[in-house]
């Protein structure tokens, strides 16, 4: 099981699903380039959503995984799915968590603010604690667990507020990179679990039913008050979608 998380976020974002699922299957969870505690290189990165698929295609290698499980949040699902696409053999199933292939999207407010020089680079200059807090608010309504929210600004130091204005200016067309996933993966019809938070105002829950246009979606919960991170918000129903999914799998596909 391989958990990929997204923008702002790190491999901690998963520590208490990785735990649980641990039970029944090995759990790997990565913190990317420039992301949470992993090296937030100024050059010689390739901080497209190609270049992050070749990093996860690496460092899976380095962990000796052949097949894989997908567990995927936000620009995890980019980074995941490109992944899948260049490695259909390895690729046995996905759960997409607030993110997937984003047939039709358009940018939401702060990625067309971080993608425009000067004016992203002057919006992260100001994104102090309390700034970042209104931020996490805006992207779930209901509010996030404090620690949730104290450990994710401890990781957005000035490394992290660099790769994501690269990886925003670097990822152009996101309308043709999932035109091109989705023909990658479609006729694999891989099975799919989508957990969604019905309040993201970031990719929109209108997203979750298109999944179905790609993989064989087993189910698709959507939760009512949650937002952008269920997860945090919401973790018990959370585990109680994403694990019986992911045991099942696990037991009719890869040799324990």
């Amino acid at each position: 099981m391989v958990f990929v998380h997204g923008n702002p976020g790190s491999s901690r974002d998963w520590e208490p699903l990785v735990g649980q699922v641990g039970a029944f299957a090995r759990a790997v969870a990565l913190d990317m380039p420039g992301f949470g505690q992993a090296d937030k290189p100024k050059a010689g990165f390739d901080y497209t959503v190609a270049g992050y698929s070749a990093h996860l295609a690496a460092a899976l290698g380095e962990l000796g995984i052949s097949r894989a499980h997908l567990v995927l949040h936000d620009f995890g699902g980019p980074w995941g799915l490109a992944w899948a696409a260049d490695h259909p053999d390895a690729f046995a199933s996905v759960v997409l968590i607030n993110t997937g292939v984003l047939i039709g999207y358009r940018w939401h407010y702060l990625a067309k603010i971080w993608r425009t020089p000067v004016g992203g680079d002057l919006f992260m200059a100001t994104a102090n604690r309390a700034a970042f807090g209104l931020l996490l608010r805006h992207g779930n309504h209901g509010g996030l667990p404090k620690p949730f929210v104290d450990r994710m600004y401890e990781d957005f130091d000035r490394g992290t507020k660099r790769a994501v204005l690269r990886l925003y200016r670097a990822t152009g067309d996101i309308r043709g990179l999932s035109a091109g996933v989705a023909a990658a993966l479609g006729p694999l019809r891989r099975p799919a679990l989508v957990v969604w938070g019905a309040n993201d105002p970031y990719i929109p829950a209108e997203q979750a039913d298109n999944q179905r246009q790609v993989f064989d979606v087993e189910d698709v919960v959507m939760l009512g008050d949650s937002g952008h991170w269920p997860f945090a918000d919401n973790p018990e129903a959370v585990a109680g979608a994403v694990l019986p999914f992911l045991e099942r799998h696990v037991q009719t596909q890869t040799p324990r």
